[in-house]
């Protein structure tokens, strides 16, 4: 499988500033206690394809927010440095998610430019 789709900061920040991104942060719970994007839903990546298939109902109770959904233009993963963040694009794509992509920058670039 080539790599997976990715966004740029610049790009990263027009959708988040229109409101036209979804933002799943998949680093663990203890990484994201320490920060995370503002806005940014966690799912470990480690629970990622199941929780991308779960019924609407069970994400919103485990993850106290909607479920994306398959056709969401804008699905943006990442991590700390942007290996997991890759992995959990190419996941959600696998499994129909086709605006999936990947901010290849990552939780590092964002801290480095904007924290």
């Amino acid at each position: 499988m080539a790599g997976a789709p990715t966004v740029s900061l610049p790009e990263l920040r027009s959708l988040l500033a229109s409101g036209q991104a979804r933002l799943i942060d998949v680093r663990s719970r203890e990484e994201v206690a320490a920060g995370t994007i503002p806005g940014a839903l966690n799912i470990p990546v480690s629970e990622l394809e199941s929780a991308l298939q779960m019924e609407p109902a069970a994400f919103q109770a485990l993850y106290s927010a909607e479920k994306p959904k398959r056709e969401d233009e804008n699905l943006i993963f990442f991590c700390q440095v942007g290996k997991r963040g890759s992995q959990a694009t190419q996941l959600a794509r696998g499994l129909g998610y086709t605006g999936a992509r990947n901010y290849a920058g990552a939780y590092r670039e964002w801290l480095e430019k904007d924290g």
